[in-house]
């Protein structure tokens, strides 16, 4: 018996390895690989970078890109099996919405561990992810 309320979860990856040991606490919460989904989210391209200057990098690409290598490593890990979903934006932002999109049951994502100076400045994509999310999001920690 599955206890979640919606039997999707959705994992943030990206591509450390605390974010793929998540992989593996979520795939024994769900009845079927396919209720996994892997979300990464990329940055958006400023209007100056050399690479959108120059036309040699555009967001399909990048996302195509992203999508393969990922699907890549998950299939080298065992999780050939889960979706894959690449979004533009802020990561804490991106992942709280998708998974309310996709009426998602839970969360599970690594937490690196910034304290002090380091997650003043930078914030803490878990943090936003915990605050912002519609469902229960279950952090790990090393």
């Amino acid at each position: 018996m599955n206890w979640l309320p919606h039997k999707t979860v959705v994992v943030p990856i990206d591509f450390s390895d605390d974010s793929f040991a998540a992989m593996n606490v979520a795939r024994e919460m769900v009845d079927e690989p396919s209720d996994l989904h892997v979300v990464h989210v990329l940055p958006v391209l400023e209007p100056n970078d050399p690479g959108v200057i120059w036309y040699n990098i555009d967001d399909e690409d990048r996302k195509k890109h992203a999508a393969e290598a990922l699907q890549k490593e998950l299939a080298k890990r065992g999780h050939d099996a889960v979706q894959v979903v690449v979004r533009f934006g802020n990561p804490g932002h991106e992942i709280a919405q998708y998974a309310k999109d996709a009426d998602v049951g839970l969360v599970v994502l690594s937490s690196h561990g910034q304290s002090g100076l380091k997650h003043l400045l930078i914030g803490s994509v878990a943090e936003r992810i915990v605050r912002q999310a519609h469902c229960p999001v279950l952090v790990l920690k090393k």
